[in-house]
């Protein structure tokens, strides 16, 4: 199993068009094969201390796959295709990081 945390800066001003196409597509991620967990985050006022300033145009994607080869056919399907080509027509997205994890051994 594999962890992805994927963090996408929206141009400012564009976090609810970039969510209203992002969660369109959300029902078509969770029917894939491989697939546990995807859903889209903004920052929440926590009150705690640690807590970073709050992020008003980035989106977090907390993501759980069951391999990396679930991931790779993710990427690679044409709803995440059509996706990609909506957000760049629309100019919503001014950058993508992707990290991904594995579980430590304890």
């Amino acid at each position: 199993m594999i962890h992805v945390i994927a963090t996408i800066t929206v141009k400012p001003g564009k976090r609810a068009e970039f969510l209203a196409v992002f969660n369109g597509n959300v029902p078509n991620v969770l029917a894939e094969s491989g697939c546990l967990f995807y859903q889209p985050t903004v920052d929440a006022d926590s009150g705690i201390h640690i807590q970073g300033a709050l992020r008003e145009n980035t989106v977090t994607v907390v993501e759980q796959w069951q391999s990396l080869d679930h991931l790779r056919a993710h990427l690679a399907a044409p709803h995440m295709r059509a996706y990609s080509k909506e957000v760049k027509e629309k100019d919503l997205v001014e950058g993508v990081a992707l990290q991904v994890l594995e579980p430590a051994g304890v």
